[in-house]
């Protein structure tokens, strides 16, 4: 016998349980009066599958995020022909939905269903951080679409917004369809680098509204408008103490929906990489960290950004090591700020001469410090692609972001040429 739990509108709870009781295969350990009481229940064993309706209050995707971390499969109930609540469940990420008024067999079906399903998702439940136990996307959004590039780099600022700012720019100049996403919540400053309101809606809105049920495409690509051709932009949070309101769950949902937005998402990420162990026994809490965590997990290309400077490039190794430790692809290095004053005759060979010996990199990409276009960048809101087209930072640049485009964008041979005078990346 499966013991079930259910936290359904009292419309028609009484047909359904009735439908569960004539079952050999299914039990009713709890009938919950909400979502406090259902949450309490999957916390403390009582079952393995929870049916809940669309209805429930306060029912959104860290709660069933919170289920999932329980080992509790849920499978949705809608009032029979209520395609509204159909598909707000099917958009928390729920992929086995029934009609209340279903009978004992397709009930049973339902929850053996959505257990394969749990069972097959297991692996990814271990780690405590990761958003939503690798829920399925119901209406087809998967990551064979677009791609996600997360941009990280160890405190002290090493430049990760002008990259993941430079490197969005230059892929859309190239034609390729990209969006901007910053979601650091210690410093995000994407939206005053390129002048923009602060207090958009951005990553909160979208965020909010995937904790609701409510966000699709059209709506992401509402909240995330071209600010030039090609080239969408998500602002941040315009204060730092915000961050409680970026969810691992609902973030995820943005950038998996993201990938049918745009050929390829730029996330701007924060420096921690730390998992707040103190917060590990409160699975509701919001941790602050989750959203860069988030992101690395789901990015098919992660660029460790750090400084061309003897601290800047002991933080990069350091956190080179803890970024190996994460469920992530093997970053790609950028130095950025390369120049001379800091480091000595021939920067580009002493960096990548300390970097192969203390971190085992062979080819990082080396961006020439230009302080004076960036400031000119800076204070025009424009894009270093816009201000400076010649400047050396921004063919350094423009040539990582030609690694990172999909195969077939043309990039003229002049400008090649122009570019391999400043990078020391792959050969």
């Amino acid at each position: 016998m499966r013991a079930v739990l259910t936290a359904v509108s009292d419309r028609y709870e009484a047909g359904l349980v009735t439908a569960i009781e004539r079952s050999r295969e299914l039990v009713v350990a709890r009938r919950c009066a909400d979502l406090a009481d259902l949450l309490a229940a999957a916390s403390a064993g009582l079952a393995r599958v929870a049916l809940v309706s669309g209805e429930l209050r306060e029912l959104d995707r860290s709660a069933l995020d919170h289920l999932a971390r329980a080992g509790v499969a849920v499978v949705g109930v809608h009032g029979p022909a209520d395609e509204v609540s159909e598909t707000r469940l099917r958009q928390l990420g729920l992929d086995v939905v029934v009609a209340a008024d279903a009978d004992t067999e397709a009930l049973e079906g339902a929850c053996v269903a959505v257990l394969q399903t749990a069972a097959a998702d297991a692996p990814v439940a271990d780690a405590d951080w990761v958003p939503g136990s690798a829920e399925a996307e119901p209406d087809g959004v998967g990551r064979a679409e677009g791609r996600v590039v997360a941009v990280w780099g160890p405190t002290g600022a090493p430049g990760r917004t002008t990259v993941a700012v430079t490197v969005a720019a230059e892929l859309a100049a190239s034609g390729t369809p990209t969006l901007l996403v910053d979601a650091d919540t210690y410093g995000g400053c994407v939206a005053q680098t390129l002048s923009l309101l602060d207090e958009a809606p951005g990553l909160a809105a979208a965020v909010r509204a995937a904790e609701h049920g409510t966000l699709d495409v059209a709506a992401l690509a509402r909240l995330a408008p071209e600010v030039t051709p090609g080239l969408r932009v998500l602002t941040g949070l315009p204060t730092a103490e915000r961050w409680p309101e970026i969810g691992a769950a609902a973030l995820e949902r943005v950038l998996t929906l993201a990938r049918q937005v745009t050929a390829v998402t730029v996330v701007d990420c924060g420096f921690s990489l730390e998992d707040d162990e103190e917060l590990s026994y409160d699975t509701l809490a919001p941790r602050r960290n989750a959203p860069t965590l988030t992101a690395l997990s789901l990015a098919d290309t992660v660029l460790a950004v750090g400084a061309g400077e003897p601290i800047g490039l002991q933080r990069l190794v350091r956190g080179l090591r803890a970024l190996g430790a994460l469920p992530c692809p093997d970053p790609v290095v950028v130095v950025n700020r390369v120049r001379a004053e800091a480091v000595g005759w021939h920067p580009e060979r002493r960096i990548r001469d300390a970097l192969q010996r203390f971190a085992g990199v062979r080819s990082p990409y080396l961006v020439p410090d230009d302080r004076s276009a960036l400031d000119a960048a800076l204070l025009s809101g424009r894009t270093l692609t816009e201000e400076a087209p010649g400047s050396p930072a921004r063919l350094a640049l423009a040539e990582l972001a030609g690694s990172l485009a999909p195969a077939g964008d043309p990039v003229s041979r002049r400008e090649r040429r122009a570019r391999r005078r400043w990078v020391a990346g792959p050969v």
